[in-house]
């Protein structure tokens, strides 16, 4: 049974080893990374899944980015990811609770009516649809390095709104 936790609780030395340990040495190098330069991950919004012996086995984190359109325009969204799980814990169901409870707090922070804000990802489009993340709104959109477009994921309850066009980096605008 996982403990979620907020990330902010985790020392950041242990974060950065299961993120090495999940991803490789070359992780910074990869397109996510480019895309959320310079931001912060959103405290708020950002879990940590600790075992029943107290270990951390798992972390998400998202972050403030935007797409920008032909016109210059910023569309902010939130980024998911990455969504870390400890080799050989994996399949135990600490990515899906660390899910659950980062779109949870998104929703929930949006319970005055308001919609909240898109969500865009880099992910398994077979794993991320069961919570709504498509790849049919993105093809359009660019990013600052390779990437898969079908990989390329939005989560969004008006996917009307998506600019069909853009390319996704920091948000540079106020903080989510």
């Amino acid at each position: 049974m996982a403990t979620i936790v907020p990330l902010s609780a985790i020392d950041p030395a242990l974060v950065e080893e299961l993120l090495d340990a999940a991803f490789g040495d070359g992780r910074h190098a990869r397109t996510a990374y480019r895309i959320r330069e310079r931001m912060d991950w959103l405290e708020a919004l950002s879990f940590a899944a600790l075992d029943d012996e107290d270990y951390l086995v798992g972390t998400i984190q998202l972050w403030p980015v935007a797409l920008t359109d032909p016109k210059g325009r910023a569309h902010p969204m939130i980024m998911v990811g990455p969504v870390a799980v400890m080799p050989g814990r994996q399949g135990e169901g600490f990515g899906k609770a660390l899910m659950a409870a980062s779109l949870g707090a998104i929703d929930a922070g949006f319970d005055d009516g308001a919609a909240p804000l898109p969500q865009v990802m880099i992910g398994d489009p077979d794993y991320y649809d069961r919570w709504g993340f498509l790849a049919d709104h993105t093809q359009g959109w660019h990013c600052p390095g390779p990437f898969e477009k079908h990989r390329l994921l939005a989560r969004s309850g008006n996917p009307a709104i998506l600019p069909g066009e853009g390319m996704l980096g920091p948000w540079m605008g106020t903080q989510v």
